[in-house]
């Protein structure tokens, strides 16, 4: 099952790559700005930037960014820090910086650090899209996501099918990741609305470290033996939770978003009761198309203020990546060995 929002202006940037090589119509723009259409100058150069390099849940992401650039001849390089540290992940962006790219696909690891460096990069030139993670006060062009806020009504709703109205649930968090709070402040705000009867027993911090969502997850099950469910922001601390529930042979409902290999295998056992996933390669793809757009406002009259307003006229808020739903029965699907076998793994 796959939650899925298009609109009007997804379409039409989805429209772009079946128009690869065209030439744009240039409106107002002198046709020597506009003449190579949507299709990159030889050696322009696409960045993609995030924190804890080595984590599976790039890959899908980068492979779909990867394609678009492609389809357009452009040249892309993945970035970052493979740390879970914003001063490290800032010092790479700025390395990136230096190599003059067209412009950075990031995902910051926090938003207020980011600002700053965000809006250096594009007063020198260099355009910035965020995906999966925002800087909203930033200057950047366009935000790339699934709806967290959807995300986490449908994991409420799942739980309450399966645990009840009346209950007990925990939630793990990771402060200060604009994405993660989200699907957990919406989460904890539907139930507080519409199932007044499930009751909030346990909420720790755990920075997607699964060694720490083990230690304090055993906690809140010693303190809340009838913990009935859980739900979790990332998967890295969903890996830990499910270790703690299995040692304390309890009964509780897990359900978590983002995915990795460990995760699931757990769903394919039964241990996650199932994990609600962004549409990676669907991220990556449409990460690139904003950053291109972007970086090639030329190729857009747009009926509005852009001139007179300083925007770049390619700018998009938000776009909505969807998600999909990993259960025992699909999980196949999402194999990430079997999704690259023959595919490129720089």
């Amino acid at each position: 099952m796959k939650i899925t929002r298009i609109t009007a202006v997804l379409a039409a940037l989805i429209a772009v790559t079946a128009i690869a090589g065209c030439t744009a119509p240039t409106g107002n723009t002198p046709p020597s700005e506009a003449s190579n259409g949507f299709r990159c100058a030889a050696g322009e150069t696409y960045v993609m930037n995030v924190m804890v390099s080595a984590h599976p849940y790039w890959v899908p992401v980068y492979q779909g960014f990867k394609q678009a650039a492609e389809a357009m001849g452009c040249e892309t390089a993945f970035s970052g820090t493979p740390d879970y540290d914003i001063s490290k992940q800032i010092a790479s962006f700025d390395q990136d910086l230096v190599q003059k790219p067209a412009g950075i696909l990031l995902h910051p690891m926090q938003a207020d650090p980011f600002i700053e460096p965000i809006n250096a990069a594009i007063a020198d030139g260099i355009e910035v899209v965020t995906f999966a993670a925002d800087s909203p006060e930033s200057n950047r062009t366009s935000y790339v996501t699934s709806d967290n806020r959807a995300e986490a009504a449908y994991a409420a709703e799942e739980i309450v099918e399966v645990v009840g109205e009346e209950g007990e649930y925990a939630v793990l968090e990771n402060p200060g990741q604009s994405n993660h709070d989200l699907r957990v402040t919406a989460f904890i705000a539907y139930m507080e609305e519409n199932y007044p009867g499930m009751e909030l027993v346990g909420r720790q911090a755990t920075n997607q470290d699964s060694n720490k969502a083990y230690q304090v997850t055993g906690s809140i099950l010693q303190a809340n033996p009838g913990l009935d469910a859980m739900w979790i922001p990332e998967a890295g601390s969903a890996e830990g939770a499910a270790a703690a529930v299995l040692e304390a042979e309890a009964d509780v409902l897990i359900v978590h978003a983002d995915v990795t290999p460990t995760t699931l295998d757990l769903i394919k056992d039964g241990t996650i009761h199932m994990s609600l996933n962004p549409n990676q390669g669907v991220q990556g793809y449409l990460g690139f198309i904003t950053l291109f757009m972007a970086a090639h406002p030329d190729l857009i009259d747009p009926f509005n203020d852009y001139k007179e307003s300083g925007y770049n006229p390619a700018r998009v808020p938000f776009i909505d990546n969807g998600f999909s739903v990993i259960t025992k029965e699909n999980a196949d699907s999402f194999d990430l060995d079997a999704y690259m076998e023959g595919r490129s793994t720089e």
